[in-house]
């Protein structure tokens, strides 16, 4: 014998299956948002941007449309067949100008609802272009992304939502590690070139809103080949040195300088990059491509959401330092300078609690 459900039971159930019904025609609506097509230019064929481009392809959503467009060295264009051009195949790979303004990359980008441009090469050739789509300019040095937006007045146009991530992570979780490794330490020095500023600046406003504030030395060079006389000022009035992410970080001479002069003096090294580490420094928090690329994805997100909001008034960019993905740590240093430091999985999730 089958129940019969009263008539005042009935509603709650088709009131129930009402809202089943809206929750999963939602659902499908944003699986298909999640499906939308992405276009990514691509500057270079450095080994973290190909890991970048992979991971953005491998987490495309099934249905979606993912295309590849290469900017090659120096913009020279390389002709391709116009059919090619005007009816991609899912990931196509096609070559474009630097200025990005022809007519078969306008027309591959029109439906695309989300552009994203790997480097700075790829990032200059992006901003240039026409079209309203939101846009994300990712695996860019804070510097580089300096450089750009002091010499590009399109990466400020009205009419287009812009998001940029940084491949290095913020100085406030730079100085968050040193404090993990050494916490009754609070001196830190560094030398810079003119060309850091922005990153000296956002240090020293790293340093000054960390609780106890951070005693911070800087000193200038002129160049990343001028720093002996900076380091013998720096080191004594410091517990640990820190190289940027600049010209004298990116200068294996200038970096393996600054790493004998702490191991001299019995100073920790501190830094952004795994290289560092591997050559003598003591930790470093990194981020890594395919972390990257998952975050450059939910900045399109955000972009793309401002953007078909309409939300806000300002155009200026939105501007994120990487996560940090990991932390390392040179365990034969730290056993030189008579550390006992945590995990390197302890210190990433440190690092990581906050967030």
């Amino acid at each position: 014998m089958i129940p019969v459900l009263p008539p005042s039971s009935r509603r709650p159930w088709r009131a129930v299956r009402i809202a089943l019904a809206a929750m999963l025609a939602w659902a499908a609506a944003a699986g298909g948002a999640a499906a939308a097509s992405l276009t990514v230019l691509m500057g270079d064929d450095m080994a973290a941007s190909s890991e970048f481009v992979q991971q953005l392809r491998a987490d495309q959503e099934p249905g979606g449309r993912f295309e590849l467009v290469r900017i090659p060295p120096g913009g020279a264009a390389v002709a391709q067949p116009e059919a090619a051009a005007l009816a991609p195949a899912p990931d196509q790979e096609r070559a474009a100008n630097a200025g990005v303004r022809t007519r078969s990359l306008r027309s591959a980008a029109a439906d695309a609802p989300l552009t994203m441009a790997v480097g700075p090469a790829a990032a200059r050739a992006a901003i240039e272009r026409p079209g309203q789509e939101p846009l994300v300019l990712a695996m860019l040095s804070r510097l580089e992304y300096e450089t750009l937006k002091a010499s590009s007045p399109a990466l400020r146009r009205g009419d287009r939502r812009v998001g940029v991530l940084l491949r290095d992570p913020a100085m406030a979780d730079q100085l968050a590690l040193v404090n993990a490794v050494l916490p009754q330490k609070h001196r830190v020095g560094v030398v810079a070139t003119p060309e850091s500023e922005p990153l000296v600046r956002e240090l020293q406003r790293a340093a000054q809103g960390a609780n106890p504030a951070w005693d911070l030395r800087v000193e200038y060079v002129p160049d990343a080949r001028s720093i002996a006389s900076a380091l013998r000022l720096v080191v004594p009035q410091s517990d640990a040195l820190m190289v940027l992410p600049d010209l004298i970080g990116d200068n294996q001479a200038a970096t393996l300088s600054v790493l004998r002069a702490g191991a001299s003096a019995g100073l920790p090294v501190f830094g952004a990059s795994e290289g560092l580490v591997r050559s003598g420094g003591l930790a470093a928090a990194v981020s890594t491509p395919s972390q990257l690329a998952q975050q450059a994805r939910q900045l399109g997100q955000k972009v793309a959401s401002a953007a078909a909001a309409g939300a806000g008034s300002s155009n200026a960019p939105l501007v994120e330092a990487a996560t940090p993905a990991a932390v390392r740590v040179n365990a034969t240093v730290a056993r030189g300078l008579g550390l006992r430091l945590p995990e390197e999985r302890e210190l990433t999730d440190r690092l990581a609690a906050p967030r």
